[in-house]
């Protein structure tokens, strides 16, 4: 059972975590592309995730709980991956329309 004293630790421990604000990013200035690339290995990840579970499902090595759990994890984060390209692409084509 989790203790009061280690949450609050944790909470403490990332309130001090730098945020990707400008501060955070330093000279370089790669915030964002830094936070692209960890948002794109993470979904990668979720989805191997669930292929990984529905394996081990199909082989009956895994409870089918989580089995559902990753597969359900892996379809919102594809869906998400989705959504947020047809949103890119949907502001670049805006950004091509614009008058020079």
């Amino acid at each position: 059972m989790p203790k009061i004293e280690d949450a609050i630790a944790a909470y403490t421990a990332a309130a001090r975590v730098p945020t990707a604000g400008p501060e955070a990013t330093g000279a370089g200035g790669s915030g964002f592309a830094d936070l692209v690339k960890s948002a794109t290995q993470e979904a990668v990840a979720s989805i191997r995730e669930g292929e990984t579970a529905m394996q081990a499902g199909l082989a009956g090595k895994a409870d089918v709980r989580d089995v559902v759990m990753a597969v359900t994890n892996a379809e919102l984060t594809l869906d998400t991956v989705v959504s947020l390209r047809d949103k890119v692409i949907n502001t670049y084509n805006e950004i091509i329309k614009m008058p020079i």
